[in-house]
């Protein structure tokens, strides 16, 4: 739901309409006193002056975007604790977006959002939710199109590559900016891990593997040129390149079969920009990374019964050149998820799930263990959750439950297992 601005025409058109209207209330316009002209047009003027604006009036603007606040309850197994803040799977932002009309079926247009931190959970840990990110401000994408009925879209500038939350938005249930693909990577990301209660020098994000957000299989946000296709028959073509090289393709298909609605994203590329990395770095920091992603929801519409699930793999193809024994050059990771979504109330749609993610990760050796370096890693994460959606003011409430633990083995064979990791997270999304 989101909220069009649209710039006041001219002056004189506010005047004759507010004179309108104050021609058919007698007892209104008999309070603007004898000079009622003055009064007008300092009325009409601060109007203006809490109106929106833009630089012409060939392009549109609209304004949108929501705010995710959260609490998080947390016990690591020996210390527990509440923190509130925003919530980073999906953080607060505002977006500017406009179009442009050059022809009949042909279009241009331009897209620029900012990313609002006032307190990010990915940077809490069991020391302080403070960080150096507080309260600051992210360009998250900033570019601009060219869209064409027939032939599709080109953009150009910072924008999701073709793999851009591949797993993630083949999310068909309301869970998708609370519990989704990547969810088990990113709400403990920053917090230490344990082994029989002591700390062993290590975050969670240390160990997991991927380059968004610690979840294979899926890229980033990239300065980049793409290309999306027409939807033809439910698919859609999407391919893109830039940095020092990443490219990638995926397929995305939405439809309904039936009683069914369908939604399904699959995708593969490539990066080789050093200062990413893949399953490990090392120096120097040559990359050759092969991603691999594909996921998907089925819904059974009359009853709300949905699964949606997936799987991903990050191949590093140079690990065989690091001369470390024990090392893995692949990492993958597989989940599912499945629940039922309902107006049960008149408010909104209630979503109820539980889930399952199981990470099997590759060597990293930028980390020490036991003598040797991070040979794998054998990760789980657990999580269910209740959201209920507020139709009247294009709000979700959530209540989400997430526990994870596993063990990290170590180039020299040597395995550690983690202490379990408990949260609960309480908040809401208002969209605007």
């Amino acid at each position: 739901m989101n909220s069009v601005f649209k710039m006041s025409s001219s002056r004189m058109a506010l005047v004759a309409a507010f004179g309108l209207v104050m021609g058919f209330t007698p007892a209104s316009a008999a309070d603007l006193g004898g000079n009622c002209c003055a009064d007008l047009e300092e009325r009409v003027a601060e109007l203006e002056a809490t109106t929106a604006r833009k630089g012409n009036r060939k392009v549109s603007l609209t304004v949108s975007g929501w705010v995710n606040e959260s609490v998080m309850m947390w016990d690591d197994g020996t210390e527990r604790n509440a923190y509130v803040g925003t919530n980073s799977l999906e953080q607060s932002r505002f977006r500017f977006t406009g179009e442009a009309q050059i022809a009949p079926g042909y279009s241009a247009g331009y897209t620029l959002e900012i990313g609002v931190q006032g307190h990010p959970s990915n940077k809490w840990d069991q020391s302080s939710p403070s960080s150096s990110s507080d309260n600051a401000l992210t360009v998250r994408k900033s570019n601009w199109w060219l869209k064409s009925k027939d032939y599709g879209k080109v953009t150009v500038g910072l924008e999701g590559t073709a793999l851009y939350h591949v797993l993630d938005d083949a999310d068909g249930a309301n869970t998708r900016n609370f519990s989704d693909a990547q969810a088990g990577a990113v709400y403990q990301g920053n917090f230490g891990l344990r082994h029989n209660g002591a700390a062993i020098g290590l975050t969670w994000s240390n160990i997991l593997q991927g380059i968004d957000n610690g979840t294979v299989g899926q890229d980033g946000r990239k300065n980049i040129v793409r290309y999306d296709s027409p939807t033809i028959a439910g698919f859609t073509v999407t391919a893109s390149w830039g940095e020092d090289d990443d490219w990638g393709v995926s397929l995305t298909y939405a439809n309904t079969w039936g009683d069914f609605k369908v939604l399904g994203k699959t995708g593969y590329g490539q990066v080789n920009d050093p200062a990413i990395g893949c399953s490990t770095k090392s120096t120097p920091p040559n990359t050759d990374c092969q991603l691999f992603g594909a996921a998907g929801t089925v819904m059974h519409v009359p009853t709300g019964l949905y699964v949606y699930g997936g799987y991903g793999q990050n191949k590093d193809n140079r690990v065989s050149d690091l001369g470390i024994a024990g090392t893995e050059a692949t990492s993958s990771m597989y989940f599912i998820q499945g629940g039922i979504e309902q107006k049960w109330i008149p408010l909104g749609k209630t979503t109820v799930f539980g889930e399952y993610r199981h990470d099997d990760g590759g060597s990293k050796d930028t980390v020490s263990l036991s003598g040797g370096k991070l040979g794998s890693t054998n990760l789980n994460f657990i999580g269910a959750g209740v959201i209920q959606n507020i139709e009247p003011a294009a709000m979700d409430l959530y209540v989400v439950y997430r526990h994870a633990d596993g063990d990290i083995t170590s180039t020299t064979n040597v395995t550690t297992s983690l202490d379990a990791f408990d949260a609960v997270i309480a908040g809401a999304l208002m969209r605007f």
